[in-house]
């Protein structure tokens, strides 16, 4: 996967979503995380001492997903995050937090690049895989790619908020249906050559995994956005209009005027919205021989 053909999101959206992205994210996928990374042994020579967390984080974007997850797990931890835009990873590089869960010290560094060098043996060592808002983003090919490593690594994989192809609106409007039908087959676009899973991602993914072994667990993650997320409303709003436009051309003046009475409606604190999205959990098999 050649990350310089992937969409460079700006940090300025990346900052008004990450509330709602923290208060989306299952936390019940959780436990069961917890439960696979913490029985970890104590490195050798040092007994007594618990043995520090790798986290690879992909596509890091501004590190919302670092801030809310490495508080949310014990021990230490050494976060790489991977992205291919270099002002993305200094800004994430420099918030991550000092601490985990229990007090122990967490640290970062950035990798700009490929997110295709992640093979399984670039893995190695690796105690976890995570992204936030990417999967959907991927083709079937690389989530293949994705899954095949991770797997044969024995690493466990977190991929929160991914589209899950459903909205609602309320008050409802004539015109919804027809927007979220033209705006899935936006995330299903050939980009540069790439045929995006958009909300088929999860399936794809869960078949992907399982395929090979793996434990998977999903849970719903919505985005639920009312009168304190206006802004954030109308952002969004304005993307998903106009990716709809963009996919289907002819909506053109009937989306146009969708998106003024939408935005109105916004403005006075009447409009609630509901962007489903799903988060997946997968544990592969410890490799025999592993410690």
């Amino acid at each position: 996967m050649n990350t310089a053909e992937r969409p460079r999101f700006a940090p300025e959206w990346l900052e008004l979503r990450e509330r709602a992205d923290a208060a989306a994210r299952a936390p019940e996928l959780l436990r069961p995380l917890r439960e696979r990374l913490t029985p970890l042994p104590p490195p050798t020579g040092r007994p007594g001492s618990p043995r520090r967390l790798v986290i690879r984080d992909l596509g890091c974007g501004t590190g919302s997903m670092g801030r809310w997850l490495a508080v949310r797990l014990p021990g230490p931890q050494h976060w790489i995050l991977h992205d291919h835009d270099p002002l993305l990873l200094e800004h994430a590089g420099r918030r991550m937090p000092a601490t985990a869960a229990d007090g122990s010290p967490v640290t970062a560094a950035t990798e700009r690049g490929d997110l295709a060098r992640l093979t399984a043996e670039h893995l190695a060592g690796t105690s976890l895989v995570t992204a936030s808002a990417l999967l959907d983003l991927l083709t079937h090919a690389e989530v293949e790619d994705l899954a095949e490593a991770c797997t044969d690594a024995g690493c466990p994989v977190l991929l929160a908020l991914s589209v899950a192809g459903h909205v609602e609106l309320s008050p409802s409007d004539p015109l919804d249906a027809e927007l979220a039908a033209a705006f899935d087959d936006h995330q299903r676009r050939t980009d540069r050559g790439r045929r995006l899973l958009g909300p088929d991602a999860i399936a794809v993914a869960t078949e992907a995994f399982e395929r090979r072994g793996a434990t998977v667990r999903v849970q719903a993650s919505p985005w639920r956005l009312g009168s304190p997320e206006a802004a954030l409303t109308a952002a969004w709003l304005r993307g998903w209009v106009g990716a709809a436009r963009e996919a289907r051309p002819e909506l053109g003046p009937r989306a146009d005027a969708y998106l003024r009475r939408r935005l109105e409606t916004c403005a006075a604190g009447e409009l609630n919205v509901a962007v489903h999205h799903t988060d997946l959990l997968a544990l592969p098999r410890i490799p025999s021989g592993a410690v």
